[in-house]
């Protein structure tokens, strides 16, 4: 099984949430579900995106659920800030169910300078009220971020 990459269809809303901050997001893919709650992680440490800059980078995870794939994948997008020092924005993934206890995502990012940016810290993704599921015709995901 395999799910389309970032469309316009797809969207994130930014959520409060006491110290942390949450993401809720729609899709009408799997794979656009990821992309709008990692551009939803992206708007949470940056309020102002710039247009251009910054080089494309891949990344890929695999876990044995999808809940457990998008932690993953989230918490690799949190690594590579803080290695590369960018803001990976622009994101863009496809989810792969390879067998019943394995999921993997293929992704990619525009990785902003975090230099051209004025940009908080989001320390770590929670398991913490985290939900993805298949809703009708479309994609739910909300998540925690711990900043």
């Amino acid at each position: 099984m395999s799910t389309a990459t970032h469309d316009k269809s797809m969207s994130y809303t930014l959520r409060e949430h006491t110290a942390d901050i949450a993401v809720e997001a729609t899709a009408p893919t799997l794979g656009g579900l990821f992309g709008a709650i990692a551009d939803g992680l992206a708007a949470a440490m940056c309020e102002s995106i710039p247009e251009g800059g910054g080089d494309r980078f891949e990344i890929e995870c695999h876990a044995e659920s999808t809940e457990a794939l998008l932690y993953e994948y989230l918490d690799q997008l949190i690594y590579e800030r803080d290695v590369r020092l960018v803001l990976p924005v622009d994101n863009e993934a496809e989810i792969h169910e390879l067998n019943r206890d394995e999921w993997v995502v293929d992704a990619s990012a525009r990785g902003v300078p975090l230099a051209e940016v004025t940009a908080r810290e989001i320390k770590a993704v929670t398991y913490s009220e985290m939900d993805v599921d298949r809703r009708d015709d479309e994609w739910y995901g909300y998540v925690v971020f711990d900043v």
